[in-house]
């Protein structure tokens, strides 16, 4: 039987269900308490879920159970849920996606143990404009946090050479991601080109570290550097969201002395942080991931 509660969300009144049900069995961590890590992350969270469409990664078991990614915005959605349609180019069929603009929204994906949000790197009014480059640090078999953190740290001289910020994150379960300010003209043709360059061109200087094919039995020991998912039908987990893992852990940006700190560490648990972790982390520092909003870059050209 669901058990409802009320609660008062700026104007809306949310009609929440079952909020003692435990979501993270080993950490004991019920959906009241990932509602309210919502709620308190929400002003760092909601300017990167803005106006752009989320996949929903449902777990309504908690993490140990089924869990399914939902992209069509519920039918059961409130009427004031704001959706984007977006043409399939496999299938021609339309998918209305939910935008999460404002915090009632964001309750409500939370109240539906949409645990992780993904979300596109273009915004729904350009959808063919990314406004980042991103490359997702996947460790194979034998590498680990550490070893992606050496990788990111070649990447971060990349980018210098070329004079580019760039910006770190985990992805809140194995791996790292970099993003690269973009906010300008580029398109997802030139940001996937350069990703695919810059990932080869990696590959053949550190081959021992580095793989840029997606191949599984290539990976043993390397980290597998994800440069397709600079692509307008691809999402990537968004700074702040929760993961499905043991521990309720956040995809978290993080800073370049902190990446160097993990490459250098002998410790496995570098760069794993928990909501308790990063709503103090935002305290202290704000926002360490909003100049991936702010900064315009372009990307040089390559032939």
């Amino acid at each position: 039987m669901s058990i409802r509660s009320e609660l008062q969300v700026g104007r809306r009144t949310m009609s929440l269900s079952n909020l003692h049900k435990v979501l993270y069995p080993k950490a004991g961590f019920t959906k009241k308490e990932v509602i309210d890590y919502y709620l308190r992350i929400a002003p760092v969270l909601l300017p990167h879920l803005r106006d752009r469409t989320v996949t929903f990664k449902r777990y309504p078991d908690g993490v140990e159970g089924e869990f399914f990614f939902e992209k069509h915005c519920p039918r059961f959605r409130p009427t004031w849920m704001r959706t984007h349609a977006v043409q399939s180019e496999r299938t021609g069929r339309m998918t209305d996606y939910c935008v999460l603009n404002d915090l009632p929204s964001l309750v409500w994906a939370a109240n539906l143990s949409a645990l992780e949000l993904h979300v596109t790197l273009g915004r729904v009014r350009t959808p063919n404009k990314p406004t980042a480059l991103v490359f997702d640090l996947d460790p194979g078999p034998g590498a680990d946090l550490r070893t992606c953190s050496k990788v990111a740290l070649l990447l971060q001289k990349m980018f210098d050479g070329f004079k580019l910020e760039s910006f770190p994150k985990t992805s809140g379960k194995k791996g790292l991601q970099l993003y690269v300010p973009l906010n300008s003209r580029t398109t997802f043709d030139d940001s996937k080109r350069f990703a695919h360059a810059m990932a080869e061109l990696l590959q053949r200087q550190h081959p021992e570290l580095v793989v840029a094919n997606i191949r599984k039995e290539l990976r043993d020991g390397k980290v597998f550097i994800d440069w397709a998912q600079n692509d307008p039908n691809r999402s990537m987990i968004c700074a702040y969201s929760l993961r499905a893992v043991d521990a309720p852990s956040v995809s978290t940006p993080v800073t370049w002395d902190e990446v160097t700190s993990a490459a250098r560490s002998r410790k496995s648990g570098a760069l794993r942080f928990t909501t308790s972790d990063v709503l103090r982390r935002v305290e202290e520092h704000g926002d360490l991931f909003a100049p991936v909003l702010k900064v315009k870059q372009s990307l040089p050209q390559i032939h």
